[in-house]
């Protein structure tokens, strides 16, 4: 099957929504926790989060055009400034995918949705108390995507909290299938992760051992 560009923009809204969000694979599913500059929380389901650097420790995501409609969570993170990201795990699914419905601006996602805020350390934005991975940002830079009215939010890390054994304290590697985070695919379908396999830093030298396996 081949869809064309023609045929891709003249595809049902919902539709072409579903095969683009789909095309690119599995995201990670976060929630963003933020509040208002009048003291309201905000918790909203994303699933375009992604690694920009290490040092400084920086992560983006994309804020959607406004379309005339309110963002609450980039509204508040321009007036706040900081913000949290909280993976999502099988437990709390149901409940993450809600906060994806328009509120009134004075409800909280947290209280309707059923999560509970959990405030670290002085930070003053909420995370979700349910979620295993939970990170704290400061809101450093924003990026315009001229062609689609999108655009790049980038946060340096401030503190991240962990649950006890998600992380390998010898060389840093997370568990994501202990955490059991999930992945989004398209809109609404969501994915459980499992390991496959960890491979050393690939150079030239070991690429053979790296796809047949140790030499006997």
């Amino acid at each position: 099957m081949i869809i064309r560009k023609s045929e891709l923009k003249s595809l049902d809204r919902i539709k072409r929504l579903n095969i683009v969000n789909s095309i690119s694979g599995v995201k990670p599913a976060n929630i963003i926790g933020s509040t208002s500059s009048a003291g309201v929380t905000n918790a909203a389901i994303f699933s375009s989060v992604v690694h920009l650097g290490s040092n400084p420790a920086l992560i983006g995501m994309i804020g959607r055009p406004s379309g005339g409609h309110r963002r609450d969570t980039i509204e508040n993170l321009r007036e706040t400034g900081i913000y949290s990201i909280n993976h999502v795990n099988p437990e709390i699914v149901s409940r993450a995918h809600a906060t994806s419905a328009k509120l009134p601006k004075d409800a909280s996602e947290f209280k309707r949705c059923g999560l509970t805020e959990e405030f670290i350390d002085g930070f003053e934005a909420p995370f979700v108390a349910e979620s295993r991975v939970k990170i704290g940002l400061r809101l450093v830079e924003e990026i315009p995507i001229k062609i689609n009215e999108t655009t790049l939010i980038i946060g340096e890390i401030e503190l991240i909290k962990f649950a006890n054994g998600l992380i390998d304290i010898e060389n840093g590697v997370l568990d994501l299938e202990q955490s059991s985070g999930v992945g989004i695919s398209g809109l609404d379908t969501y994915y459980s992760m499992s390991r496959l396999e960890s491979f050393p830093y690939a150079r030239e030298e070991n690429i053979d051992q790296i796809i047949y396996g140790p030499s006997k």
